[in-house]
């Protein structure tokens, strides 16, 4: 049945609220990639064997990730009185378990991870005050870990396209002031303001227009779209079909990479029920606004992240970015004027719909309004999705809702923006993390990668690592990107193997500052950063391995290892696992090694049982 009026979504609401809080209460595991990673799917089925054997009046269902990756698989006992009580590192065993006791009506705090709403008695930590979520303000991410994705009925059930409806029944003028008067800048990479780039392309001439949804996310460690695409594939449709109508499109794409099987599929259900309920198609909500939504899957390259490289892709060219002017707002897909943003700037609009501009201001900073999703990763004890407010200090993120570095590591510094990015100290975390001071300091807000650091990691082999992703991505379009970033990496690799030379920092420098400011697209443009700031923040680290010593002792050619003759007992395991026969020694006698034959795998290290060898 098509929805032609409110009255009709709002008895789609009343059928979503029963699903998401059933009388007889719901079981819940998370389904989206990292949860399945770890073995969600295992823990799913447990529930669903254990309820059928036992009889247990408990729906079992699935839903979204709720952010807190280092937990997952995470479990969730949902009541109808919208009480819910989470339960972390799950396993098949342990959901066995919890279903019986659940069955005698004992909650198992002892295992809980935390708890919305329910009673204080059951001492159990309100989720919000758990170190993860306590310094964030979940506004885009609030329904992923809440709704079942493959339900349009439950995100309804959440306010869902009611913004969509408010929309089509004022002028589009209407609907995109809200947008300028919020401030929404875009989450994808520069900021550039979202209603400012709506009314550019809605003043371009033509009758045929586009929007399109930049899904194509290939930071190494990022993850924000596919977990939103995942977990609320429907936030990101109606945010589409709000910023068609305020343009004047009636067509639109969601470019996401076919390295996200589960978001791809996901997306495809969604845009099906929507058009089963009239949300997308022709005369939306009752009204004469028409608009179509297609998934465009990328091939995996890095560089379709650049707007007109992706709009190549989908006219089926080689994606290469190109020249600007013309910008896709007057001249985008097929030549017309076309709208592009991520999906996290997406998935913002019906929430600015919904609550309104001041209501998204109160959050962020008068420059940057809102919240930012980052990815948590690296070393740090926290890892996962987190939204926190614009203008948050960024080492409150890293050791607060991070939790810092595991094992008592000291916190080294943080590669922020993806691989383009830059990697600031710590003594510089005291920074806001907006996009001006990021960019100030080097660095850039990017996507919203985060990889936390900390004193075990080599920043020279680091920025070797970053510049070899972005030299293998380059479109090879541009003699800068294509030719300067790989004599970069060339230098940098004979750095990290000790065969460094006088005036390579210089030289370094230089090729850096040179890709920066001649190269054709962002990508290129971008991509020193990493060694530009580790050269800034980090040099000494740069000219010690000049002098033939990696401090992190990361680098291999660049230490070794030596037995301690007071602590060896002679046991012979370092000796019997060495590939390289590098360790010679008698049985009961301190053993020594052999630098011209070891290879530095560290295996040595792994099984002595007295910490005897170390590294030089």
């Amino acid at each position: 049945m098509k929805l032609r009026s409110l009255e009709d979504l709002e008895r789609v609401r009343q059928e979503g609220k029963t699903l998401l809080w059933p009388a007889e209460g719901k079981i819940l595991v998370g389904m989206a990639s990292c949860g399945l990673a770890s073995g969600a799917a295992a823990v799913y089925q447990a529930f669903c064997e254990a309820v059928e054997s036992q009889g247990l009046k408990f729906r079992v269902g699935e839903t979204g990730c709720l952010g807190f990756c280092a937990r997952e698989p995470i479990a969730e006992l949902r009541f109808p009185d919208e009480t819910r009580i989470f339960y972390g590192e799950m396993d098949r065993d342990k959901a066995l378990e919890l279903a019986s006791s659940f069955s005698h009506g004992d909650l198992r705090p002892d295992l809980a991870l935390g708890r919305i709403g329910g009673d204080p008695a059951w001492e159990i930590p309100e989720l919000e005050q758990i170190t993860f979520y306590r310094g964030q303000r979940r506004r885009v991410l609030a329904d992923c870990g809440l709704i079942n994705p493959l339900d349009i009925r439950e995100y309804i059930a959440q306010g869902g396209y009611f913004a969509a409806w408010q929309a089509l029944h004022m002028p589009p003028e209407a609907v995109l002031e809200e947008i300028k008067r919020a401030g929404l800048r875009g989450r994808g990479g520069a900021g550039f303001p979202t209603g400012k780039k709506w009314e550019l392309a809605r003043s371009a001439p033509g009758p045929k227009k586009y929007v399109i949804c930049n899904g194509d996310e290939g930071d190494p460690g990022a993850y924000m779209d596919r977990s939103v695409l995942e977990g609320n594939p429907h936030s990101v449709i109606e945010g589409m079909i709000i910023g068609a109508y305020a343009v004047g499109a009636d067509e639109g794409y969601i470019y996401v990479r076919a390295e996200y099987p589960l978001a791809v599929k996901h997306l495809r259900i969604a845009v099906a029920q929507a058009e089963e309920l009239g949300l997308l198609g022709s005369d939306i909500l009752g009204t004469t606004f028409s608009f179509r939504i297609h998934i465009f899957e990328g091939a995996g390259a890095f560089v379709c992240g650049e707007e007109t490289a992706l709009i190549a892709s989908i006219e089926g060219r080689r994606g290469q970015p190109r020249p600007r002017p013309p910008y896709p707002v007057g001249s985008g897909l097929f030549g017309k004027p076309t709208v592009i943003n991520n999906v996290e700037t997406w998935a913002n609009v019906p929430l600015i719909s919904r609550h309104g501009a001041e209501w998204f201001r109160t959050l962020g900073t008068s420059r940057s309004p809102g919240t930012k999703i980052f990815s948590l990763t690296g070393k740090v004890r926290n890892t996962g999705l987190v939204e926190v407010p614009i203008g948050t200090p960024l080492g409150q993120l890293i050791s607060e809702v991070g939790g810092g570095p595991p094992q008592g590591k000291a916190l080294k510094a943080v590669q922020i923006g993806g691989p383009s990015g830059g990697c600031l100290p710590a003594e510089l975390l005291d920074l806001a993390i907006d996009y001006e001071t990021l960019t100030q300091a080097g660095s850039m807000m990017g996507s919203g990668g985060m990889v936390v650091l900390d004193e075990d990691t080599c920043m020279v082999e680091l920025a070797r690592f970053f510049l070899e992703f972005t030299q293998a991505e380059s479109c090879g379009q541009c003699p800068p990107c294509r030719i300067g970033t790989k004599r970069m990496l060339e230098i940098l690799t004979r750095i990290t193997a000790g065969r460094g030379r006088p005036g390579d920092l210089e030289l370094l420098e230089e090729l850096a500052h040179g890709v920066q400011e001649t190269s054709l697209c962002g990508l290129g443009r971008t991509a020193p950063n990493p060694v530009l700031t580790t050269l800034r923040y980090f040099r000494a680290e740069y000219e010690a391995h000049l002098a033939g010593h990696c401090p992190a002792g990361v680098c291999r050619a660049l230490f070794s290892y030596a037995i301690a003759e007071e602590k060896c007992a002679g046991c012979g395991l370092c000796l019997r696992v060495c590939p390289s026969g590098a360790i010679w020694g008698e049985p009961g006698k301190p053993h020594r090694i052999v630098k011209a034959l070891c290879i530095r795998c560290g295996a040595c290290v792994s099984v002595c049982p007295k910490g005897a060898i170390a590294k030089l």
